[in-house]
Formats: structure tokens, sequence, C-alpha cells
């Protein structure tokens, strides 16, 4: 009896111990959501890389849900709804409606919205920096797991890894400041380029 009663008190502490790491891990989350996601938006340097997208690098503008990409090859623009995607090399932009995943491949901040949605959270401490674990707990979600490496001192995140099906994709996040983005930078506007052949996709 004293083995069982012993053993089931550790299973109980383990339960302690890992509910108050996935509540410290929140609050963590919560405090970089308020930094990252001011209502006047925010702007960034970002470098991408994975086995479906390659490599890229470009500037990133965010408010709220809402972003606008630029690299050499492409440009993104999102609303919070449709997104459209202006390759230079065919003078195309393809329309779509973008799932969670394809959303955070361009958009490093995507976890201010998801994080809340369906995830167990962990986190330990790397260094200078916070680093989240985010697990999904619905095996059918585009995004299964997240690891987010957040500074300690400033709460922006410098690294945030996603596995989508069985491939990750790496995005490096560097020289965040808090800037007033104007609503109009997140949508396509065709008069900008009326030669580019418009495929929608939705």
């Amino acid at each position: 009896m004293k083995k069982i009663a012993l053993i089931s008190l550790m299973m109980l502490l383990t339960l302690c111990v890992s509910a108050q790491n996935a509540a410290q891990a929140a609050r963590i989350l919560d405090k970089t959501a308020s930094v990252i996601g001011g209502k006047g938006g925010a702007s960034a340097n970002f470098s991408v890389s994975g086995k479906s997208l390659g490599a890229a690098s470009g500037t990133i503008a965010i408010k709220g849900n809402k972003f606008y990409a630029h690299t050499p090859k492409t440009t993104v623009w999102f609303n919070g709804k449709t997104q459209w995607t202006y390759m230079n090399t065919t003078n195309e932009v393809n329309v779509t409606n973008p799932n969670e995943a394809k959303q955070a491949q361009m958009n490093p901040y995507k976890f201010i919205t998801i994080y809340k949605t369906g995830y167990n959270l962990s986190m330990k401490s790397v260094g200078g920096s916070y680093q989240i674990h985010m697990t999904a707990q619905n095996k059918q979600r585009s995004l299964q797991e997240l690891y987010i490496t957040i500074n300690k001192k400033t709460y922006t995140p410098s690294n945030v890894r996603m596995l989508q099906g069985k491939n990750w994709t790496t995005i490096n996040i560097t020289n965040f400041k808090a800037r007033n983005q104007s609503d109009n930078i997140f949508s396509f506007n065709s008069k900008d380029y009326p030669k580019a052949e418009i495929i929608d996709l939705r």
C-alpha cells in the first residue's frame, strides 16, 4: 500500500509541476502577444527555411492577424481572410484563403492568435530566452508542433520552428519594431500591378 501511495503522490506532483509549467508558458505568451500584437502594428526582418519552402529572407509588417511580407522573389498581402501572393518571375498573383499553417509560414507571429485554441504548452529557459513548446491537441490540425524562442527581457520572439505534416519550417526574426501600420498595406491593389495575371484559387 505504501508503494502505491508513493507512486500516486509522485504522479500527482508531476501533474502539478506540469500544470505550473504550462501556466507559466501561457503567461509568457500572453506578455509576448501584448508586446508584438499592439493595435498600431509592427515590422521586422525575417529569414525562413524549410523543405517545402526552400530559403528566403525579407521584411514583414503585421497588425493583428493581418500581414504584408516582401522578399526578393515574392510579395504577400493578407487582410485577415484573403491572401494575394505576387511572384516576380511569372508576374502572377495567386489569390487564396490560406489555412493557419500557410499563414504561419509567411507570418511568424501567427502564434499570437492560435496558442489559445487547442494546444498544450510547456516551456524551459535557454540562456537569455524562454523556449515555448506547443503541441496540438487535435492530431488532424495543420500545425502539429511549434517551438518559439522568446527574449526574457523584451518578450519578442527571435525564432519560430513549426511542424506541418512531416516537414519543419524555421523562421528567424530580427529588428522587431512597434510601428503604426496603415490597413491599406495588407490588401493587394491591382492598379500597382496592371500587367500581372490574377489567378483566383479560392
